[in-house]
């Protein structure tokens, strides 16, 4: 097991990326982790704001195909997953491939198409393949969605299900940029694209090196039993409609590996679990009374704090 080898990785995706977007470090953190533990990534924020850059950026510095679908409400699922057309020269069937079959999925504005739209993406995020009249076809690896969503447009647009939100990895959110940080962007998009002058940094024999490092990371009983103590006090809390199902446990399981490992560590301390809780499981909860984003964190805020951390030693014993 070779730390380092994840070091090395967070090193180059953020050295590379950040010469495309400005001042997004801890987002370019996070993009890498989701990417590790094989997860898809919703941003959700205001137009503009560059969700599309950081995509495309973070594509070409791991050197994926990338596919953008720009989601609108007369948009079918045969559009996304592809269709069986009749071809006359060769008089027989054969399957054009959609836009889903890619390594790098940006689903831009997600929540203007319609659920039955929507629905075509589920099988693609969780088992990595797609059915299109009754044949399965298994996705190429790696293979990971990023959709965005304008949280504050309502109007044409329809909202994700609790199904569809649970298989994201984590929800993020850009943020408007510092007044410095602004006029530098300002300063890059005068000039020729930079996203042109990207390099891959990424081996193609090393990510899943990268990934083996992360899930063998220690996690030590103490630990395990804080992060099992957050999962059951959203399912416990009484101004939750819903709590964290298995598959955020996973989730947050695997990305406190992921985010150690990237720290240089070999075992998980329970501030590992904190930090990821508030990205991972933001979109996994439900709120009975309507709330905005950041009442959830909020809550997730007062769930951490409300439950003892353990402070024994977390070092796996030889």
């Amino acid at each position: 097991m070779s730390i380092e080898t994840v070091v090395e990785f967070h090193k180059k995706i953020a050295a590379n990326v950040s010469k495309v977007i400005v001042g997004k470090e801890e987002v370019i953190d996070l993009l890498s982790i989701a990417f590790i533990c094989n997860g898809h990534v919703l941003l959700e924020d205001v137009p503009g704001l560059g969700k599309t850059r950081l995509v495309r950026s973070f594509s070409k510095t791991i050197g994926s195909n990338f596919k953008r679908i720009q989601f609108t409400p007369d948009l079918l699922p045969s559009d996304l997953t592809g269709v069986n057309y009749y071809n006359q020269k060769h008089q027989d069937f054969e399957f054009r491939e959609g836009p889903l079959f890619s390594n790098i999925v940006l689903a831009d504005e997600i929540n203007r198409a319609t659920p039955r739209t929507q629905s075509s993406l589920l099988e693609a995020m969780e088992e990595r393949q797609i059915t299109v009249d009754g044949v399965t076809r298994k996705l190429s690896e790696p293979y990971m969605v990023l959709a965005t969503q304008n949280p504050i447009e309502t109007h044409g647009t329809f909202p994700l299900p609790e199904a569809q939100m649970d298989r994201f990895f984590m929800r993020l959110s850009i943020g408007y940029p510092s007044r410095e940080e602004e006029l530098l962007i300002v300063d890059r998009n005068i000039n020729p694209d930079p996203i042109d002058l990207l390099q891959n940094v990424l081996a193609s024999d090393e990510l899943q090196t990268i990934r083996d490092t992360c899930l063998n990371i220690y996690m030590s009983e103490d630990v395990r039993s804080y992060l099992m103590d957050i999962v059951e006090c959203t399912r416990k809390d009484p101004g939750l409609h819903y709590g964290v199902s298995p598959r955020g446990t996973i989730a947050l399981y695997k990305g406190s590996q992921s985010y150690a490992a990237m720290n240089g560590r070999e075992y998980v301390l329970p501030e590992d679990v904190r930090y990821m809780a508030k990205f991972i499981l933001n979109h996994r909860i439900g709120i009975k009374s309507f709330a905005k984003k950041s009442r959830i964190y909020d809550g997730i805020e007062k769930i951490l704090a409300d439950i003892a951390v353990p402070v024994e030693t977390y070092r796996r014993q030889v």
